[in-house]
């Protein structure tokens, strides 16, 4: 059999629905395999950042390695960003790059780079197949590892005479993935820890929402009767009315949530990545930490582990909630759980319609979403508005890129969305500069006959740079543009769009794009500051 039907072949045995790409000349032979293929879908794209942004979305929201392609040179090094930011996020993601044959790597070959080192430090596992026989064995390694705790990015590169070479093995079988739970020493450990404890405090991470352990953990808050916080990626684990939900922390100014921290004797750290905020920016005071993640904790200043619980999430929390933990009810000091309400109420200014703010239209957009509907934030001032005030009906209905916080993620990740989840009603949020990187993807989501909203900021900077600079030196730089005519260019898609001036003709036009959604839809806002508060 020839390497690269090979090769499908065991991606098709993975379950693999979908490949995001561009073909180059060193990969029209996998190419062509694929074109072979009754199970797997073929998707090119606009550019390679967007295929792996594309991959990254599919990956967190179906939970299972969303994969995309490249030729070799520029074509791999285009994927870059988008499977660094996915190996951050811990979304499963496998990129299969073309090289050069084997026999000219020595030269200075054109296009020629060595993309494993180049990957090296940005992926879980970068691996260049030798041998054509080898492909059943480094495909199964490679989807086992980059779905396993932590997820993240493997990176695949098929030199062009193995992929034209003979194979003679076949794929392997897939075995279920094991589940691990703590030993009951650590049990009894952690049940002693919850016991000696007045004022836990719970912080929650994304990992929760990877090993679908949201039931579990709602039920061990509700046991614990203590106040329960979540990262930016962790949003939607507890309902936005839950009174033990605290919202979301890490954020650099008026992080609220930071004083209940203080307060606490016991930080109950369940699955939570410190690619999100490092703990010595949320636990300066040292507050004792039992760690519950499906890995070992990282040695971390401002993480002084007392107990650890290392397991699968969603059987470590269900043995957990078995144990004789008794309930730890209590409250912040100083009516903290009503100073974050207020401090992230959405409630602002609605009543005067010259408002046309990130908030107001957060605050719209919270009122008309379901729990059918899926938000994508890009990455900017609107990102970390979002993750303060926001609050999805559930979990996996907010996506947030915050390990790398990659701007350009939100139109090509609409794509993966709905290509994970078609049935529901997917919403882009973005600004204008994160809009314009990845705004051909539009002709993909197109040819592929898909339906989202995109909710476009228009305020012709780069915001949240322009408010850090003004604090920091009373002026900004470089952080200004002009924009195009976002309608005519939707147009020039064949895709819808209308411009709004004021937050009531926004809510009109969101409604009823909403109920009669059957293609893409542009929404340009013209961002406008606060006239009054």
């Amino acid at each position: 059999m020839k390497a690269s039907d090979l090769l499908v072949n065991c991606l098709e045995n993975e379950g693999v629905e979908y490949i995001f790409g561009i073909i180059g000349s060193e990969v029209i032979d996998l190419a062509n395999s694929l074109s072979k293929s009754e199970k797997i879908t073929y998707i090119p794209v606009r550019h390679e950042q967007g295929a792996a942004f594309m991959a990254d979305v599919y990956g967190r929201l179906s939970g299972k390695p969303g994969v995309c392609l490249a030729t070799l040179g520029p074509g791999a090094t285009n994927l870059l960003t988008g499977i660094a930011s996915a190996n951050l996020d811990h979304s499963p993601v496998i990129a299969i790059t073309g090289q050069k044959s084997l026999n000219v790597q020595h030269k200075d070959a054109h296009q020629y780079i060595d993309i494993v080192k180049v990957f090296e430090p940005v992926v879980k596992w970068s691996v260049q197949i030798k041998d054509a026989n080898t492909i059943p064995e480094i495909i199964r390694k490679s989807f086992r590892l980059s779905s396993s705790e932590k997820p993240g990015a493997i990176v695949m590169e098929v030199p062009e005479n193995i992929a034209k070479a003979n194979a003679t093995t076949k794929p392997l079988s897939i075995p279920p993935d094991p589940k691990s739970v703590p030993a009951e020493e650590s049990f009894i450990q952690a049940v002693q820890l919850l016991h000696q404890c007045k004022k836990p405090f719970i912080i929650l991470g994304n990992g929760v929402i990877r090993q679908n352990a949201v039931k579990e953990i709602q039920a061990f808050i509700e046991h614990l009767g203590c106040p329960a916080a979540n990262s930016f990626m962790a949003k939607g684990v507890l309902p936005k009315e839950h009174p033990q939900n605290y919202y979301t922390f890490g954020f650099k100014e008026k992080d609220y949530v930071l004083r209940g921290i203080e307060e606490s004797d016991l930080l109950v750290v369940i699955g939570f990545d410190f690619n999100e905020k490092f703990p010595y920016e949320w636990n300066e005071k040292k507050v004792p930490v039992l760690h519950i993640d499906p890995l070992p904790a990282d040695v971390k200043e401002g993480y002084p582990v007392k107990g650890e619980l290392v397991g699968n999430l969603k059987e470590t929390l269900r043995l957990l909630l078995e144990k004789d933990v008794s309930p730890k009810p209590w409250e912040p000091s100083g009516e903290l759980k009503k100073r974050i309400d207020d401090a992230n109420s959405l409630n602002k200014n609605m009543d005067n319609p010259e408002n046309l703010t990130i908030e107001n239209i957060l605050h719209v957009l919270e009122k008309l979403s379901t729990e059918q509907t899926v938000i994508i934030s890009d990455v900017g001032a609107h990102k970390v508005a979002t993750a303060r005030t926001f609050q999805p009906k559930h979990a996996k209905q907010l996506v947030i890129s915050n390990g790398l916080a990659s701007m350009g993620i939100s139109i090509p990740g609409a794509i993966g969305a709905k290509l994970a989840a078609p049935e529901k009603t997917v919403i882009v949020l973005t600004g204008d500069g994160g809009a314009l990187m990845n705004f051909a993807e539009l002709e993909t989501a197109k040819r592929l006959g898909l339906n989202f909203i995109i909710i476009l900021l228009n305020d012709s900077m780069l915001k949240l740079e322009v408010e850090t600079m003004n604090k920091a030196f009373g002026e900004s730089y470089g952080v200004t543009f002009s924009n195009p005519d976002f309608v005519q260019l939707a147009q020039s898609f064949g895709i819808n769009g209308m411009r709004v001036n004021h937050i009531t003709e926004f809510k009109e036009m969101l409604a009823t794009v909403m109920k009669n959604l059957n293609n893409i839809f542009l929404i340009d806002t013209i961002i406008k500051e606060n006239k009054k508060e």
